[in-house]
């Protein structure tokens, strides 16, 4: 499959139609190759959502840390509940993992940039290569408002680094018609969205915002000029 001509060609090919049409168009094009990543956020509830209520073939799967919110794992299991379908989980490789802080400690993302790319790369960008591998299309949750990063990205992207098309159908989404979405519809969603928490990740890395912030300051907020990204976007240049 020629990534750059299948980016192009849906970008102009699936303008009019819903973000459901657009995925169950995916699904029929792309049969047994497409994968959707949820971390149980706002966004990524809307999506799935979307894939289980109308029973669309697509493959979901999450990437568990090990770091994760006592509350993220009460969305996965009410998300369970409610569509009676599963989640695929990945986990990142126990050795490295167990030498990462062996060597360096429990907390060694505070120290260094290079430190927390490190622990990122391991838990987050490692998993998702096991995930993707085979697929053909990969579905996200990114909104371009979310970020100065994102202002600028597409609908169908290719993603050089994993070999995939990645598709985000919510790119035009604002995060009241995300909320609205899941709130209308009744869907389970993290309570920590209700204290401020907008984009949530690992627990040590993800604090409430205050009004006025930046969508990402709540993430890795000890830094500074670092992009507030982990890897598992690229971002453009």
């Amino acid at each position: 499959m020629d990534l750059r001509k299948t980016a192009d060609q849906y970008n102009s090919q699936l303008t009019d139609k819903t973000s459901v049409e657009k995925l169950k168009f995916l699904a029929e094009q792309h049969p047994g190759k497409v994968v959707f990543t949820t971390s149980f956020g706002y966004e990524d509830q809307v999506i799935t959502d979307m894939i289980f209520d109308n029973d669309i073939d697509i493959k979901m799967i999450t990437l568990d840390t090990g770091r994760l919110f006592p509350e993220t794992y009460k969305v996965f299991r009410s998300t369970v509940e409610r569509y009676k379908k599963e989640i695929q989980v990945y986990f990142p490789p126990a050795d490295k993992v167990e030498e990462m802080v062996t060597r360096k400690g429990p907390f060694s993302f505070y120290e260094s940039l290079e430190n927390r790319k490190e622990c990122c790369f391991i838990r987050k960008v490692i998993p998702l290569k096991r995930a993707l591998s085979g697929n053909e299309i990969w579905i996200t949750g990114l909104r371009a408002s979310q970020s100065d990063n994102r202002s600028d990205m597409k609908e169908f992207e290719v993603d050089e680094g994993n070999n995939i098309v990645k598709c985000n159908p919510l790119k035009d989404w604002d995060l009241d018609k995300t909320i609205d979405y899941v709130k209308e519809k009744r869907i389970p969603y993290n309570v920590l969205h209700d204290k401020g928490f907008v984009s949530i990740g690992c627990q040590p890395c993800t604090r409430a915002i205050q009004p006025g912030e930046d969508f990402r300051a709540g993430r890795w907020w000890w830094e500074q000029g670092s992009g507030k990204e982990c890897g598992l976007h690229e971002v453009k240049k």
